[in-house]
């Protein structure tokens, strides 16, 4: 990173200094973006509304673990456990249910927000997250601009170091290569502040890299993708006799898309009052969006689902596209339940198209379970650009999705240490990174 230079002032010249500073090895393999002047501000008010988020979904992310031990145990619901055991291999199951495990919660929360016109909508939780190495160089990247990125310029380093205070292996599986570069970036410049090569380590997953003796190991692995790495073992093994801290923690109902469909069921709605306390259940119930579990399980003759005011899922296949502002995804578990794959946008179906993927979502139940939830279409942004093609600066006025990172330091407090923000195109309906779209850090 260039750190003795003049004040960039040029738009031109700003997007020329942060193209000169990109790692030589690249952040995302394969992957581009647009590349914007300024970074995303995000104004006083909603910057107020991130910071108190982290403190409730940290309060949340807790509260998900309590509930499915106390399912477990006979103290809620057994449904709840059943949910989210549902397709996981029996081993797995019973790891996760380890005493030294018990109190583990993964230490980065990251949401993916849809701004809109009344606030912000949370799409996912995400405990396995893309990113982390991105947002951190663009937070130096922006703020050696001179801008007042959240987090600050080291944020991002600060926070990943310290759910790793004393180093350790970075485990990034094939499966996830395309963020292999990001890691090997920031595991580089976290080694190369602290004075001491490699302390943090990208390590491969095929067996020939050990696992360290102690310490924590960082899993870039998803836990449907764990038996494809030959490290796995190990792993799974070292966490279980406590040798190693592995997080994020392997536990894999933590990692369901259904904690926001069991956030809206009404037999756990007063589990939920009680754990998060009432103002925060309130102001969760503005963010996380309705949600339902696709179960085929009949429902009683006098019954409707809560919400859609439906007797069985075959109705919901008629309703008119105006209804349908609605989408299909995989819970978990799944290659299909990252990266936008395995979802359906029902607007965007044609009528026999939608019936076909509430079938599938369907006979997909109880192995991998789906979600239904509320769509919810974000708000128009206007920002600057660098078109590759002119050679000059254009507005791209798009759709933006948030992704805040927080880290759970020691004292069990979520910190907000950056916010990546993605801004697409307004004719696309899934926000993510896509080559058409500017990503950039957020500012205050």
């Amino acid at each position: 990173m260039t750190t003795n230079h003049a004040p960039v002032r040029s738009p031109i010249d700003r997007v020329d200094f942060v193209r000169r500073n990109f790692p030589a090895e690249g952040l995302f393999a394969e992957k581009e973006w647009l590349l914007s002047p300024s970074s995303f501000p995000l104004g006083e008010k909603l910057d107020e509304q991130l910071e108190k988020l982290g403190y409730r979904l940290n309060l949340f992310q807790r509260a998900c673990n309590l509930l499915y031990q106390l399912s477990v145990k006979g103290k809620q619901p057994a449904w709840v456990a059943a949910y989210l055991d549902a397709g996981k291999p029996p081993e797995l199951v019973a790891l996760s249910r380890e005493r030294g495990l018990r109190d583990q919660v993964p230490r980065i929360v990251r949401p993916d927000l849809v701004l809109t016109d009344e606030g912000f909508v949370a799409a996912e939780l995400d405990s396995v997250p893309g990113g982390v190495g991105l947002t951190a160089w663009l937070n130096q990247t922006y703020a050696a601009l001179g801008d007042d990125v959240v987090g600050g310029a080291e944020g991002m380093l600060d926070g990943f170091a310290g759910i790793m205070p004393d180093g350790g292996a970075i485990l990034v599986s094939d499966e996830a290569a395309t963020y292999r570069p990001e890691m090997v970036w920031l595991a580089a410049r976290l080694s190369q502040r602290a004075g001491v090569e490699r302390k943090w380590r990208v390590a491969r997953t095929d067996g020939t890299d050990p696992l360290p003796e102690s310490g924590t190991v960082y899993r870039f692995i998803e836990h449907f993708d764990l038996p494809n790495n030959a490290i796995a073992p190990a792993v799974l093994e070292a966490a279980r006799t406590g040798r190693l801290t592995v997080t994020p923690p392997l536990k894999p109902y933590l990692e369901e898309k259904m904690w926001f469909a069991l956030f809206w069921m009404r037999p756990l709605r007063e589990f939920w009052r009680r754990e998060l306390g009432e103002r925060q259940w309130l102001e969760l119930q503005k963010v996380i969006p309705q949600t339902w579990i696709v179960d085929p399980t009949p429902l009683p003759h006098h019954s409707v689902i809560p919400g859609l005011d439906i007797q069985s899922w075959n109705e919901l296949g008629e309703f008119s596209q105006r209804k349908r502002e609605l989408i299909l995804k995989i819970s978990g578990f799944s290659e299909l339940a990252w990266g936008s794959r395995g979802v359906d946008m029902a607007a965007d179906l044609p009528q026999h198209e939608w019936r076909a993927a509430i079938a599938r979502a369907l006979a997909r139940f109880p192995k991998n379970p789906v979600i239904l939830q509320q769509f919810h279409k974000g708000r128009l942004f206007d920002h600057p650009y660098f078109d590759p093609r002119s050679g000059g600066l254009k507005t791209l006025r798009g759709r933006v999705r948030l992704c805040p990172y927080y880290f759970i330091g020691e004292d069990g407090n979520a910190s907000l240490r950056g916010a990546l923000a993605t801004i697409c195109p307004a004719d696309k309906k899934l926000l993510h990174g896509m080559k058409d779209a500017i990503i950039v850090p957020s500012s205050r």
